[in-house]
């Protein structure tokens, strides 16, 4: 496994929007599509695809929450390991990878990411690398949890 990040530009746009979750994951996470939008609506957030060698394998999107509701908290939005390549050990990897850049962006101590209390293997996944639940809700109502270093 030779993983690595790459942002998200006019080459592989096409390629990364192909990227799709099981059909029983469907509910627990926005496509890509609809993430790049996102993202160039808010300029806060960072998309990036995940790679092993030159083939994409994962998304992830995160970004510094200024807004009022959460101010100055450092989000894991999105993230996801294409069907494809699921089951086959990119999730744990791939997120530590993620979670170093994310922490080396932002010079932080503390990322947030929310999650449906119903998504139970990314809840084992997360609190494998330490996250808590915090008790609170985000503003569409799924689960807060914080990692702190």
């Amino acid at each position: 496994m030779n993983l690595k990040i790459k942002d998200i530009n006019n080459i592989n746009y096409k390629e990364a929007i192909k990227l799709t979750v099981k059909s029983h994951q469907v509910s627990f996470i926005e496509t890509v599509e609809e993430s790049l939008l996102e993202a160039r609506e808010l300029s806060l957030w960072r998309p990036v695809a995940i790679y092993d060698n030159d083939k994409i394998i994962g998304f992830a999107m995160y970004g510094l929450w200024k807004e009022k509701d959460f101010p100055g908290r450092v989000w894991l939005d999105r993230f996801m390991i294409g069907k494809d390549f699921q089951g086959k050990g990119y999730g744990k990897k791939s997120l530590e990878i993620v979670l170093d850049k994310i922490f080396n962006d932002y010079k932080c101590n503390e990322i947030y990411l929310s999650i449906y209390d119903n998504n139970i293997l990314a809840i084992d996944l997360y609190k494998k690398f330490g996250f808590k639940f915090t008790g609170d809700l985000d503003i569409n109502g799924e689960l807060v949890m914080k990692l702190e270093v």
